[in-house]
């Protein structure tokens, strides 16, 4: 595939894309974790947003810095030297790829190019919210499915919800639980759709585990959008940049939506340095690892319950209404995730370093047993402590 700012861009396409631009306002997690930050700090310790604070790799900082002589330069070949990296690194034809400024426009994108008021978009719940903002901009019925017991994709749950479906949207590892669905029941999800729909799986999170891709789908030739990022694991989430992995009939389509796709010159340098380095997910991958897996062991000798992770975040059971813990962490200057309908009582929690770990830990323990100055305990039912793994409440 060609430069791909130019290639099968036409007037007609530019302006539906201009009309596209004006009905849907991309929204994605900066966007998300923005609206319940209010009002904005620019200290103190900020796990909500699912960021990875080492930030970029040596190899990824060297070539910004090299590149910032030719910022006057658009990108295009270096969008394409991209794209021919990222192929070759998971066996695929360059046609089947395409670079985004992060995964959000994929997503956006496609739910808009898949999705009408005709054919539902169908998510789980809890899940990443992006997708639902943009199918209810495009008229579509939003239809979510609650997850299974051990908190995977409810597959056969969600085919028998929407039987004419567009798009049916899997986040795995999921955004905000961190659990996976199994390979298994994506392929189950593909072979039994309804015809002409898409399942569009989202891997952002994929290089925090050991789970296997289904980028296998995509190759294969199946009905399949396959999304990753570097946003995540490579800490790039600032810099936006991402790739959506489909068959190229559909990432054309995607692309009638997506318009000139002009791609930052420092953050395809980073992506390519960063894909060429050799330690970087591994080593992250230990990292991030590690510090859940403390902090589990932190929550299970203080009593706090949460629902088990093999990403970078996790939910954690508040006991309470969850915008009041949300609030009184704030005044500590330690800044959690959102909350999602389904689970009131939980926040999401941004796996940070060792020491905004520690600093959540002290902070945590103010909140809950209320000793800081701004919480005030709350009349509520006393509950029994949820154990690990259990259900989702009804």
């Amino acid at each position: 595939m060609g430069s791909q700012g130019f290639s099968s861009f036409s007037r007609r396409s530019f302006f539906k894309f201009s009309a596209a631009a004006a009905a849907f306002q991309l929204v994605n997690e900066p966007v998300l974790a923005a609206a319940m930050r209010k009002p904005y700090s620019a200290d103190g310790v900020f796990i909500d947003s699912n960021e990875n604070p080492l930030g970029p790799c040596t190899a990824a900082r060297e070539a910004i810095s090299a590149i910032i002589p030719q910022g006057g330069r658009y990108s295009n070949n270096l969008t394409d030297d991209l794209l021919h990296s990222y192929a070759e690194a998971e066996g695929l034809h360059p046609d089947y790829v395409r670079v985004f400024a992060g995964s959000t426009p994929g997503l956006h994108f496609g739910v808009i190019a898949f999705t009408s008021p005709q054919r539902s978009y169908v998510t789980a719940d809890p899940g990443y919210e992006a997708g639902m903002v943009a199918a209810e901009r495009a008229g579509a019925r939003v239809v979510k499915v609650p997850l299974t017991k051990t908190y995977a994709h409810d597959v056969k749950a969600m085919l028998a919800a929407a039987p004419e479906a567009g798009l049916f949207y899997i986040c795995t590892p999921n955004n905000p639980t961190g659990t996976l669905t199994p390979h298994p029941d994506v392929e189950y999800l593909v072979e039994n759709k309804p015809k002409g729909s898409i399942v569009m799986v989202d891997e952002a999170y994929i290089h925090f585990c050991d789970a296997p891709s289904t980028i296998d789908l995509a190759k294969a030739g199946k009905d399949v959008i396959v999304l990753r990022t570097f946003s995540k694991l490579y800490g790039m989430a600032g810099l936006r940049c991402g790739v959506a992995i489909a068959r190229p009939d559909l990432l054309e389509k995607i692309s009638e939506h997506a318009g000139w796709n002009f791609m930052p010159i420092t953050a395809v340098v980073a992506a390519n340095a960063s894909l060429k380095d050799p330690s970087v997910v591994a080593e992250r991958k230990r990292i991030n690892a590690t510090i859940r897996q403390e902090t589990f062991e932190w929550l299970d000798r203080n009593g706090y319950s949460y629902i088990p992770s093999e990403s970078n975040c996790f939910l954690l059971d508040t006991k309470r209404p969850g915008k009041e813990v949300i609030d009184a962490m704030a005044a500590q200057k330690v800044y959690v995730g959102r909350i999602w309908p389904v689970l009131p009582t939980y926040v999401r929690i941004t796996v940070g370093t060792h020491e905004e770990m520690e600093q959540f830990q002290t902070a945590w323990q103010k909140v809950m047993r209320g000793t800081t100055a701004f919480f005030m305990p709350l009349a509520v039912p006393i509950q029994r402590p949820r154990r690990k793994g259990m259900p989702l409440p009804s």
